[in-house]
């Protein structure tokens, strides 16, 4: 009896020794396949080349768009600080305050305009008031100071004379010696001779110039104040520059 387990036994674990047998065999035959298959191909799938394609895109896309938007914003930049308004009132302010600078205190003209007719303009009631005027009038020295300048009755050398031409709606700049002046004791605008006429704004639609007097003659104290209102052509869009010099320089003293 013992025999015959021991047959049964050893039948048992051959069959189970030559089921794993068979299945290491039919894993290993899958294995190499695959391996084979794997091996043997070439190239990419439809599917791996759309996916590529369709993410290389999507980046492309996105740089693009950074392009354009940085190119659409540099350029309107760009046009903004150029524009013929902006630069007519940058180009104001900057004479304003260089010939302001130098000027003489005691000897300036704040001018009503009416008609071409250049007045001085005085206060009404106060010797202490704002005074406004459409013109104004700098007096300063344009050459070395000497013993032949510098004397009580030479208050200056040349004038610069700012005023709206508004025929042609420009804002512009009178050169030349002192005396006489950029005004006729008529009140006409003096032309000619070595005077030189220069165009700071374009499309001025007004300019107000002020100070404070401090007497009724119409004697300032030495700030003078401009407000400039420039239409610009673009747009028609209205720009308005503020701006004031002060004057240091007395004499005499």
């Amino acid at each position: 009896m013992s025999d015959a387990m021991d047959k049964k036994m050893i039948t048992r674990y051959s069959i189970l020794d030559s089921r794993k047998i068979m299945n290491c065999s039919t894993s290993r035959a899958a294995r190499v396949t695959n391996y084979e298959r794997r091996a043997t191909r070439k190239g990419i799938t439809l599917i791996e080349a759309i996916v590529a394609m369709a993410a290389a895109c999507i980046v492309m896309l996105t740089a693009a768009l950074l392009v354009s938007s940085g190119y659409r914003g540099w350029n309107q930049t760009f046009n903004n600080a150029n524009r013929e308004s902006r630069l007519g009132a940058l180009d104001t302010m900057v004479a304003l305050g260089a010939v302001g600078r130098k000027s003489n205190k005691v000897d300036y003209r704040l001018y009503a305009v009416t008609g071409g007719n250049f007045q001085r303009a005085t206060p009404l009631v106060d010797p202490e008031e704002i005074v406004k005027g459409q013109a104004i009038e700098f007096r300063y020295w344009d050459t070395e100071l000497d013993a032949d300048i510098i004397r009580p009755d030479v208050n200056a050398t040349a004038y610069a004379l700012f005023y709206l031409d508004s025929a042609n709606h420009k804002l512009k700049v009178d050169y030349g010696p002192y005396p006489p002046g950029g005004v006729s004791s008529g009140g006409n605008r003096i032309t000619g001779g070595d005077i030189r006429t220069l165009t700071m704004a374009e499309n001025v639609t007004s300019v107000e110039f002020s100070h404070t007097s401090r007497d009724m003659a119409g004697d300032g104290k030495g700030c003078v104040r401009m407000k400039l209102v420039i239409t610009d052509p673009t747009d028609g869009s209205i720009k308005t520059t503020l701006a004031a010099t002060l004057m240091r320089n007395v004499w005499p003293q």
